[in-house]
């Protein structure tokens, strides 16, 4: 038999060992580059979504800030608008008060006013009737002590020097 001396090169294991390192770092070739990719897209979804994420955050901030200043000149104005309340409450309050002060002194000058028409229509009704009384007095006693037209002319001055007197 003839011996084969078995060299590098014709050694199947080396081939075997060629073809198996061939075939995995071609394979290992696409398969990192492959991974990579999947890994680039993932990290450029995550770099987009914290992009997002960010520009959500600011806009949310600014909302927040708008919001915050709204409210800020909302209350500015409800405390206007309860100042300007009070300010008209007060001067309601005054105005209704000098007019019940006008009133009541309106009311008291006319109440003061009948006040005095009834003193003086009873003055003049009590002075109208001693008047009458003592017409008749005079009268009576003047017709039982004068007689004739000296009587008739006797009471009828002392009833006109009554009457002029008490009126």
């Amino acid at each position: 038999m003839a011996t084969h001396e078995v060299t590098f090169l014709t050694d199947p294991y080396t081939w075997t060992t060629l073809s198996f390192v061939l075939v995995a770092g071609f394979g290992g070739f696409k398969a990192v580059k492959g991974i990579s990719a999947a890994l680039d897209k993932r990290a450029q979804k995550i770099s987009d979504e914290l992009d997002e994420a960010q520009r959500l955050r600011e806009e949310a901030q600014e909302l927040l800030a708008n919001y915050q200043a709204k409210q800020r000149e909302a209350l500015k104005e409800a405390d206007e608008i309860r100042a300007h309340a009070k300010a008209e409450a007060d001067r309601m309050l005054e105005s209704a008060q000098a007019e019940l002060k006008a009133a009541l002194k309106r009311r008291e000058q006319q109440a003061l006013e009948r006040i005095s028409n009834l003193e003086s229509q009873a003055v003049a009704e009590v002075r109208a009737h001693v008047a009458e009384i003592a017409a008749k007095a005079t009268t009576a006693l003047v017709t039982d002590k004068v007689s004739g037209a000296k009587a008739d002319e006797l009471v009828n001055g002392a009833i006109a020097e009554i009457k002029g007197r008490l009126n």
